[in-house]
């Protein structure tokens, strides 16, 4: 199978070019379950591609099947606190591109798509999809628009209005495509196209993507960001992942500790306190020291 780019240095280099929507709109078309028609790449002061930017971002504005305009943001990081990122990226993409003398009734609808490659949140499956609705504290009804509204609006309910969210937990795929959007996932994550795809868009990547129809130039730059991802990983996981498992640790002596010194207060033989905390006799013998001094 030919080794093909991966999707966040296509998003940076590769598919903002009109010539190569047909990849970004078949993806699109599997996840949202509609055909969608790309328009124009919007570009905004936090998706340039800047040569030390770690945080992968395209906005789009894109035509779905209803005919209406919709702006999506498609996002590609690696962080922590990733659902204020989100929030706060939605939130910009909402005044970013619209007019200062719009009504707030012209408030275009985001969608935000965001691929994760890292551990993030606690849930087995590796799509989530995230909508806001508002739902009466005492009967449990949900709120609805009246017809006003909707014409007002242009949409028939309350979460077509707001942000919608998609969260791709890629680790958590299992690499057996039971559909056309896990032949896209399955790509996203082993960044590998079957032989002959049924899902939209990824002929067209197939072709494209290919790291053999590289350049020399271009190649040097890709296996260069390659390494720079390999080491932010190493570099997360010496002081993120490490740092917190010491510190877990070092929660857990004390706490061993603090439960010795109160056993030894309320004056339990030494060989009980060795056996409910595993301390040894010269650990025992400091701490019994230690309250002396």
């Amino acid at each position: 199978m030919r080794k093909l780019i991966s999707f966040d240095w296509a998003i940076k280099r590769i598919l903002r070019s009109k010539a190569n929507f047909e990849i970004l709109e078949g993806f699109l078309s599997e996840l949202l379950k509609e055909n969608i028609t790309i328009l124009e790449v919007l570009e905004s002061e936090s998706n340039q591609d800047l040569k030390n930017d770690k945080f992968n971002r395209l906005d789009i504005k894109v035509k779905n099947q209803k005919q209406e305009i919709v702006l999506i943001e498609i996002q590609y990081d690696r962080e922590m606190d990733y659902l204020q990122r989100i929030l706060y990226a939605s939130s910009k993409a909402i005044i970013e591109h619209m007019k200062e003398s719009d009504a707030y009734a012209k408030v275009t609808k985001i969608i935000s798509i965001s691929i994760l490659y890292f551990d993030f949140g606690d849930g087995d499956d590796y799509i989530y999809k995230g909508t806001t609705n508002f739902i009466g504290l005492h009967n449990h009804t949900q709120l609805k628009l009246n017809e006003k509204q909707k014409e007002l609006y242009k949409v028939d309910s309350v979460e077509n209005i707001y942000p919608e969210y998609y969260l791709l937990k890629i680790r958590n795929f299992n690499d057996k495509s039971k559909d056309t959007l896990d032949e896209w996932i399955n790509f996203l994550k082993n960044e590998e196209i079957p032989e002959n795809p049924k899902a939209k868009g990824l002929l067209k990547a197939k072709e494209t993507l290919d790291y053999l129809k590289m350049d020399d130039k271009e190649r040097m730059e890709y296996e260069n960001y390659q390494k720079s991802l390999h080491d932010q990983a190493s570099a997360y996981e010496s002081t993120y992942v490490i740092g917190k498992i010491e510190g877990k640790k070092e929660g857990i002596e004390e706490k061993t500790l603090e439960i010795a010194k109160k056993l030894l207060i309320a004056k339990v033989d030494t060989e009980t306190i060795k056996l409910t905390t595993g301390l040894t006799d010269t650990e025992l013998s400091n701490l019994t020291n230690t309250r002396n001094e």
